[in-house]
């Protein structure tokens, strides 16, 4: 079973990933590695649309709730507990599946990481300062000048991640794109990885699709949830829990910034931004195995799939 390939089913957001797994469940003893930056928080689960608990007894899920929002987790943290994981689950006899929408987890488990730079207080405050005074649209239009590759996959507001890519160059005097371009040492017992790649034929499908599925979270409770997280005096807009796509903006609500609805607005806008993101990344995946989520016997295609890869 060692020797078999991993599969990663990948996919933007809202495209039918969770459903899938459960199909596969019922043909292979599989345990979900989950590869997704938001759903490794504690309390956000409706906004992450975390697997309920019932979705969690059927089949077994790891890396969920493994994080206080007030905490960080990087991409080499996954590498090395996906790696981790892999093992204990083959030695169970089990099929381990990586499930998620973060690429970046997925290229640091596959291929590993330099060793980037750490991070530097003073030149933070610099751009924090110059962040004032320009706006990270600003800062996002610096990052095109001197990383245009980098900046193409950023939103401009993305302060996050603009910061972290404009505080390398100024550290290293090289681009965050070279640093992640150079070769890396993948993460040791390295296994064949197969991206099965959900991915819709029409655009729009996947844009309505994001609004409804976000005013479902309305419905649920989302904004009540984020309320709970906003009277912590520890919790602020500047941590990466409280920058995920659909918290950050009901944050500015209850900072008093926008009216709700341009809130729900900005999110579901923000949601199709990181799914465009997604495709782009998954785009450049030459060698994955397509399918269209829009088809509603994507997830039997899946297992058809599957059957070439892993014994029944």
């Amino acid at each position: 079973m060692n020797d078999l390939p991993i599969l990663c089913l990948a996919g933007p957001t809202a495209s039918g990933k969770s459903a899938s797994t459960h199909t596969l469940a019922q043909h292979w003893p599989i345990e979900v590695i989950v590869m997704d930056s938001a759903t490794i928080y504690r309390d956000m689960d409706i906004g992450t649309a975390k697997p309920s608990a019932q979705e969690q007894a059927a089949i077994p899920h790891h890396l969920l709730d493994i994080r206080d929002p007030v905490e960080s987790y990087s991409a080499a943290e996954f590498a090395t507990d996906a790696t981790r994981l892999i093992q204990e689950i083959q030695a169970r006899g089990h099929y381990p599946v990586l499930c998620g929408g973060t690429m970046l987890y997925y290229k640091a488990l596959r291929e590993g990481l330099n060793d980037l730079p750490q991070a530097d207080p003073a030149i933070r405050q610099q751009l924090d300062e110059r962040a004032q005074e320009i706006g990270w649209p600003g800062m996002h239009a610096e990052l095109t000048r001197i990383d245009p590759v980098t900046a193409a996959r950023l939103a401009p507001r993305d302060s996050q991640r603009i910061q972290r890519a404009l505080e390398i160059f100024h550290i290293s005097g090289k681009t965050m794109s070279d640093w992640l371009k150079d070769k890396a040492q993948p993460q040791e017992g390295s296994h064949r990885y197969i991206t099965l790649s959900l991915e819709p034929e029409d655009r729009s499908w996947l844009h309505k699709r994001i609004a409804v599925r976000y005013q479902d979270m309305i419905k649920q409770g989302l904004l009540q949830e984020v309320e709970k997280l906003y009277q912590r005096p520890d919790l602020h807009p500047g941590l990466p829990s409280i920058r995920c796509v659909g918290y950050r903006q009901l944050w500015s609500y209850l900072d008093g910034e926008v009216s709700l609805d341009l809130a729900i607005e900005q999110a579901i806008a923000a949601t199709r931004q990181l799914a465009k993101r997604q495709l782009t990344w998954l785009r450049s995946e030459p060698e994955r195995l397509q399918f269209n989520c829009q088809n509603p016997q994507a997830a039997e295609q899946i297992v058809q799939a599957t059957r070439q890869i892993w014994p029944a």
